[in-house]
């Protein structure tokens, strides 16, 4: 038999969270014409190609935590506004490999400027986002995150 617990929950507590921030950067974005989910991809994209690498959909999908289905409609929709490429993978006639186009590594470059001092508002209570409590919190998070969906739930 469990106890009551006093106050909200963890989970409570993130999804709040997760929802504040979302309407934040959606907010922050909305003069962009870009949405919290195209953020993703498109940052997400300016921070691969940054690194040399060209990933799959499923492989942003995996990065971003989207469902792979909804990244492939992100992405359609980004192509269609021209920020990003969409083209075969050679080695995989399933997959889609993706990369931005030069204006979408301007949106992508622009977005961040937007949303990169709003999160260093939001995480002021931590000390900003490169206060010690901020990357403490970050570290936690990632914990959580690394447990894999399917894994054994134990009481």
């Amino acid at each position: 038999m469990s106890e009551a617990v006093a106050g909200p929950t963890p989970g409570f507590l993130v999804w709040r969270l997760s929802m504040k921030w979302r309407v934040a950067v959606d907010r922050a974005l909305a003069p962009l014409g870009l949405t919290h989910a195209q953020y993703s991809l498109l940052g997400s994209l300016l921070g691969m190609h940054r690194s040399g690498l060209r990933p799959s959909q499923r492989e942003l999908a995996d990065h971003t935590g989207l469902e792979p289905l909804y990244v492939s409609k992100l992405a359609r929709v980004l192509e269609s506004a021209g920020l990003v490429e969409r083209t075969p993978d050679p080695a995989d006639s399933r997959a889609v490999r993706l990369s931005l186009t030069a204006e979408g590594r301007e949106a992508a470059a622009r977005a961040v400027d937007v949303v990169h001092p709003l999160l260093d508002r939001l995480l002021a209570p931590l000390g900003g986002l490169e206060g010690a409590r901020a990357e403490a919190f970050a570290r936690e998070l990632a914990v959580l995150l690394d447990v894999p969906l399917d894994s054994e739930i134990r009481e």
